[in-house]
């Protein structure tokens, strides 16, 4: 069969804009997808952000999946509402995670305005821009909303009676949260550490470097939490519908004193410790004496394992080493 030099660059043409259409086929479909990618990124408002919990989730969290939006005290005041409201309008997050607070035991017995104003009037704050904005809450709060009586850990059904300022006042802040949106996470935990938190873990070791003997509790009790494991958690959760509270905390049950010894064992350091009362501790202050958590909802629902105190512990401190 013979062909004219006119028909073949006809045949010549459609080729090549059967190619020039296929390749824009791709383009296109690529840009649509980076689109998409781009529409899909969660946008998280860590309120706190510089508290132990609040570097923890900055620690964990993909930054190619969640926009983190951080805030704190220098940048926004969780107790103005107008200011709030104005952060959440503009930026329309689709999940706030409450990280603020005064937890000093003593700060709020002696300034219990400012403990409620923080810890109560902040948290319903930030559930009125969760309803407007129609984004997840999660809302961190504390074995203190129980009095530390329980002979057994206490699950999610347990009746509260906090006993200090501080747990009254977190007992709030889950209250307001619960009247203003259906879609929270009210998160319990106990005796939480991490990086730059003055928290027993730290205050321990930084004892321990100065030489000095301590005196510790042991007869207080609960489950020594990571902040960096109570993160990955929160991550997990709000990625899912399963709205409601929870307690979580690592496995396992210790004694202040026994939680000291483990510290110590894994940092290398041997200084006198010695096993008292409440009372005549250095370190910690008066506290329900029973703060153990039972992980009760996570147990039946079954989407999420919490790790062994100690593993959690010896993660944490092999940080520290390579820091």
């Amino acid at each position: 069969m013979r062909f004219s030099l006119t028909r073949l660059l006809w045949v010549g043409k459609i080729l090549t804009g059967i190619k020039i259409e296929a390749a824009l086929i791709f383009i296109l479909n690529q840009r649509s997808s980076y689109v998409e990618e781009v529409k899909e990124m969660l946008k998280v408002w860590i309120a706190g952000a510089s508290g132990q919990i609040g570097r923890a989730l900055n620690d964990v969290l993909d930054p190619m999946e969640i926009e983190a939006l951080n805030t704190d005290l220098d940048e926004l005041d969780i107790t103005d509402t107008d200011e709030v409201i104005n952060f959440g309008s503009i930026n329309r997050p689709d999940v706030i995670i409450n990280c603020t607070g005064i937890t000093d035991t003593d700060e709020c017995e002696k300034n219990p305005e400012h403990a409620y104003r923080v810890n109560a009037l902040g948290a319903r704050n930030l559930s009125i821009v969760a309803r407007k904005c129609g984004a997840k809450i999660v809302q961190l709060s504390t074995d203190d909303v129980f009095d530390g009586k329980s002979k057994k850990p206490y699950t999610e059904f347990d009746d509260t009676n906090p006993l200090t300022v501080y747990g009254r006042s977190k007992r709030a802040g889950e209250n307001y949260v619960k009247e203003f949106t259906h879609k929270h996470f009210i998160i319990r935990s106990n005796w939480v550490y991490g990086k730059g938190g003055h928290n027993f873990v730290n205050r321990v070791l930084e004892t321990a470097e100065k030489g000095q003997a301590l005196s510790v509790a042991s007869d207080q009790f609960g489950s020594p939490t990571s902040a960096k494991d109570l993160a990955r958690m929160i991550l997990y959760l709000i990625d899912t519908n399963e709205y409601g509270t929870y307690h979580v905390t690592c496995s396992g049950v210790c004694n202040r004193y026994e939680f000291a010894t483990e510290i110590l064992r894994l940092a290398g350091k041997e200084i006198e410790l010695r096993s008292v009362p409440t009372e005549q501790s250095d370190l910690s202050s008066v506290r329900p004496p029973y703060a153990v958590l039972d992980n009760f909802i996570l147990r039946i629902i079954e989407v999420y394992d919490m790790p062994d105190w100690k593993a959690s512990l010896k993660e944490y401190m092999d940080e520290r080493t390579e820091d």
